[in-house]
């Protein structure tokens, strides 16, 4: 049976993040994937040129129309800028029952350009934590969502804790964010114990998208019946093959290359599913 996965997202013109990101990495990773936008974004590798909301009805119908006829395997969320198209996105995901869920808190864009309004923070601990099967904040969003400086792997771990008791079933901070020297490390949580998932860091500006990717590629492997742990192994692997195989595509953040982790695996004979 084929597998699904929904992203609830915004739409990124230079594709590099957002909706199409997410669309790209389901594609790689071999499940169907649907969308339900919440905004239209203007923007390329330089930056974020403007952003247009949807109307909240807009957003309820398309993950209406979803669940009526097709249903999800898992889902994941992005940017959905205002409170309101928060409270409606979680009430859709429980009026439909979906479990699966991977809430990316994207707040903001590469260039610095704020993606998610002042107020809709709170309306994300309330109402949208509380339903994440999976949450995967970077450095500067765990510091907002847990409400603590974070200078230290310590910290992280006290921000992934405030964040487990703030309703989220597993937290995965990520650490692209962290001066970690030549290694990378993505944090785990589970309530109970943390894991490491650790890569070489890669120099390079052309990480566009790679918080966007990360979720969807957790999403897809939560899809296809993978647990918490074996989805974080590759969503970070997914992440740094795309990283290290440069696109060059643009004069700023340019994006992650989507189709390098299936060559990579193609490459070692080994199975992508």
């Amino acid at each position: 049976m084929v597998k699904k996965a929904l992203t609830i997202a915004g739409s990124d013109s230079g594709g590099g993040a957002g909706i199409q990101a997410d669309l790209k990495t389901f594609q790689e990773l071999g499940v169907f994937g649907m969308s339900a936008i919440t905004a239209i974004t203007v923007q390329n590798t330089l930056g974020v040129h403007g952003v247009y909301p949807l109307p909240v009805a807009a957003v309820k119908e398309q993950i209406e129309a979803i669940g009526e006829d097709m249903g999800t395997d898992a889902l994941k969320t992005g940017m959905l800028f205002s409170s309101d198209i928060i409270q409606a996105t979680a009430e859709q995901i429980q009026k439909q029952g979906w479990k699966k869920v991977v809430v990316d808190p994207v707040m903001i864009a590469k260039g610095g350009k704020s993606l998610l309004e002042e107020e809709a923070i709170q309306a994300m601990k309330e109402a949208l934590l509380p339903l994440a099967h999976v949450v995967t904040p970077n450095i500067p969003e765990a510091e907002v969502l847990a409400g603590l400086e974070i200078r230290s792997l310590e910290d992280r771990k006290e921000a992934a804790k405030r964040l487990y008791q703030a309703g989220a079933r597993y937290v995965v901070i990520k650490g692209g964010h962290a001066d970690d020297g030549d290694s990378l490390i993505d944090l785990l949580f589970d309530g109970e114990q943390f894991s490491y998932y650790e890569s070489a860091r890669v120099k390079t500006k052309n990480t566009h998208g790679t918080g966007c990717t990360f979720a969807a590629a957790i999403a897809a492997e939560l899809a296809k019946g993978h647990s918490v742990s074996e989805a974080v192994e590759t969503a970070s692997q997914f992440v740094h093959a795309a990283i290290e195989s440069e696109l060059h595509i643009g004069n700023g953040h340019g994006p992650t290359n989507h189709w390098a982790y299936k060559n990579k695996m193609r490459e070692k004979g080994l199975p992508n599913d």
